[in-house]
Parts: structure tokens; C-alpha cells; sequence
């Protein structure tokens, strides 16, 4: 949520914008009599960030795409800040939320899993602030409902914090590798092979056998199983099921002592 202190917006604006369905649209207080909505600027706004990245964002361009003079998009959204406020609850509400069953186990997987496919659908997210969350309607709904797999597990309530924030923290890591790669793919000249084929005599001079023993042994054998140096997608799954070993040696750890 975007703080007046910080320089990030105006926090009673944003909450009405995000809530604007329950509070009401708010009415724009200057510029032409409106042409447009909230949800058509913040839809052009995810269109330029998936198609360009967020840092193209701009007012202007918001602008240009609705066919509004530039101060227009003002009277919509008061700033960036709260535009990507906007931005990250639209998003955050996209996929539905699956009904939460079986072992606890598939449960997280299924909090990791909806996390991962919200960042490889917008990759620009892994570059927003998450230090202060986005208190919209979307994300509190994930949020309660995450919060809802491990309910009835007697942790605390602060450890249910910890944890659902500790799963869905780890997925940003593997989903930055995995949208990387997919980047490279896409505008690289070469594939991987080609590449590898390419600069396997020199890296055979390099990489002496006496100096890198154990990396030497550990690369082959990772680039055998992937046919690629890494595959971002099953180090994600490896990462998460080491995650999930811990939280369920934690939760057992934590019902022995009650």
C-alpha cells in the first residue's frame, strides 16, 4: 500500500481506489468530463507492463493508448504509485482461487503454484516493492484464503504468517531464473546446444578437471538430466518440496510439545 511518507502516493486514495466497488468510484475533481474508467487505465497499464515492462509506464502513454489528453488519466488515478497499486490487485484476482484439499503438502503446492503462474503471466511483478503489501480486495482474498491451508494445524498465528509468507517469498527466486530464460530464448541467436557446441573447446582449457573436480562432475550430471545447464522450473519444484520437508518438520515439531 502506497504511504504519503514515503513519497509513494496518498494511502486514503489508493485504499478507495482499490475498494472503489465497495466505497464507491471516486469522482475526479479536475480535468474533462470523464471518458473512460479506473479498470480501462489500469487494464492499458498491464498491457504495457506485459508487453514492455514496468518501467515503461507512464501517464502519457496510458494516455495515448485511451486516446486522452495526458493530465486526463489524473482524474482516474491519481499517480503512478497508485497506479501499481491498481495494477498488482487486478492481477492478484485473475486466476481462481482452487478449492484448498488434500495433505498439507499439496495444499502449499498450490499456494507456491498460483504465485509462480501470477510471475511467469507478468513477469514485471518481480520488480515490484513488496516491503508494504498492496491492501486490495484481490490480494486479501488470496491472503486469507493461502492463510486458510494451514488453518486448524495449531501454529500460531504469527508462525501462519511466517510460513504462508515464507512459501510464497521463496517462488520469486526460481520464477526470476525462469522468466530470464524464457527472455533469452526468445531473443537469443543461438539455443543453448548451439551455444554449448560452440564454446566446448574452450571450456574444456578452462575448466581443468584438477582445479574443478566436484563442479565439473555436478554440471555434467545437471546438464545431462535438463539438456541445459539449469531448467528453472524443476529447481523450482526441487526448492519447494525442501521448503515444505521444513514447514512439516516444523508443524510436527510444534504438536509434540502442546
Amino acid at each position: 500500500m502506497s504511504t504519503a511518507s514515503d513519497g509513494r502516493g496518498e494511502p486514503d486514495r489508493t485504499l478507495r481506489l482499490l475498494w472503489r466497488e465497495r466505497l464507491g468510484e471516486p469522482v475526479g475533481s479536475r480535468g474533462p468530463k470523464q471518458r473512460t474508467s479506473v479498470d480501462a487505465v489500469v487494464d492499458v497499464a498491464i498491457r504495457l507492463a506485459d508487453d514492455e515492462g514496468i518501467e515503461t509506464i507512464s501517464m502519457r502513454r496510458i494516455a495515448e493508448r485511451l486516446g486522452l489528453k495526458p493530465m486526463s488519466v489524473y482524474t482516474y488515478v491519481p499517480g503512478k504509485a497508485e497506479l501499481i497499486d491498481l495494477m498488482v490487485d487486478r492481477v492478484a484476482g485473475e486466476q481462481p482461487l482452487p478449492e484448498l484439499g488434500g495433505t498439507l503438502r499439496e495444499r502449499l503446492e498450490q499456494v507456491a503454484r498460483l504465485a509462480w503462474n501470477e510471475y511467469v503471466r507478468h513477469p514485471w511483478l518481480l520488480s515490484i516493492d513488496t516491503s508494504r503489501p498492496q491492501l486490495g480486495p484481490n490480494v486479501a482474498d488470496r491472503w486469507e484464503w493461502s492463510l486458510r491451508a494451514i488453518e486448524g494445524l495449531g501454529l500460531s498465528d504469527l508462525d501462519m504468517d511466517r510460513v504462508i509468507t515464507l512459501v510464497v517469498g521463496y517462488v520469486s527466486g526460481p520464477a526470476r531464473s525462469h522468466v530470464d530464460a524464457e527472455r533469452l530464448r526468445r531473443t537469443a541467436t543461438e539455443t543453448d546446444d548451439e551455444w554449448w557446441e560452440r564454446n566446448a573447446p574452450l571450456l574444456v582449457q578452462i575448466m581443468d578437471p584438477a582445479r574443478f573436480p566436484i563442479s565439473g562432475r555436478v554440471g555434467q550430471a545437471a546438464g545431462a538430466d535438463d539438456g541445459a545447464p539449469a531448467d528453472p522450473e524443476q529447481a523450482f519444484w526441487f526448492g519447494l518440496g525442501r521448503v515444505i520437508d521444513g514447514i512439516e518438520a516444523y508443524v510436527a515439531a510444534a504438536a509434540s510439545v502442546r
